[in-house]
């Protein structure tokens, strides 16, 4: 098993706690991550994007001159697309940009995704994270403890002291145990989890 340290809010370290390999040790399968980023991307896509092509656009139904004779390139329509207000060449039109994953894929890329911070030695660990009051300064002193400037800070409850207190912070990202993705993983340089956002994810993910 894979052994992290455990820190406090002031960035001190009390204690080590060792992390299940059927999570945090599996072999990183970068084929999934690629997948799992280009799905959670692609879906999010609305896909609602439209323009008109030359049959969309009303009018030049009237040949605009004679074929020969007036000096000027034969013409067809003044809604072609090389005439002002004329229709777009392979105009976008409204689609559907899903990339399917199965639940397996799903988790074994998440798995990945976890195992890659510990292996880089980016993921925190603390011992209980929590603020008596909404305040940003502190939670930026406890961040700079850690020497972190690009974080997704985990939660296991919806504590809204600490996400209010961290969702002015630049580069800083909170989310629950059930909204973890691999996007936000693999975005993020360190990996802050509370200690028992990481007691679920264990639990969960075994």
């Amino acid at each position: 098993m894979s052994k992290v340290s455990v820190y406090n809010m002031k960035g001190e370290t009390v204690g080590d706690i060792e992390l299940k390999d059927e999570i945090f040790g599996v072999e990183v399968n970068e084929h999934l991550l690629h997948k799992a980023v280009v799905a959670q991307l692609a879906n999010k896509r609305q896909g609602t994007q439209s323009a008109k092509t030359r049959s969309d656009v009303s009018g030049g139904g009237k040949k605009p001159w004679r074929q020969k004779g007036t000096g000027h390139a034969r013409q067809g329509s003044i809604r072609a697309p090389q005439w002002t207000g004329g229709g777009v060449v392979f105009a976008p039109k409204p689609r559907d940009y899903e990339v399917k994953m199965n639940k397996k894929e799903k988790r074994a890329a998440l798995k990945s995704a976890l195992t890659s911070r510990v292996q880089e030695e980016k993921i925190f660990v603390i011992d209980e994270l929590k603020v008596d009051e909404i305040k940003t300064k502190t939670m930026v002193a406890f961040l700079k403890s850690l020497d972190l400037n690009k974080a997704l800070i985990v939660l296991n409850d919806n504590d809204q002291n600490v996400i209010c207190s961290a969702r002015n912070i630049q580069n800083v990202k909170t989310a629950l145990t059930n909204t973890i993705n691999v996007f936000d993983i693999l975005k993020y340089d360190a990996l802050v989890l509370d200690k028992a956002a990481l007691e679920t994810i264990e639990e969960v993910y075994a």
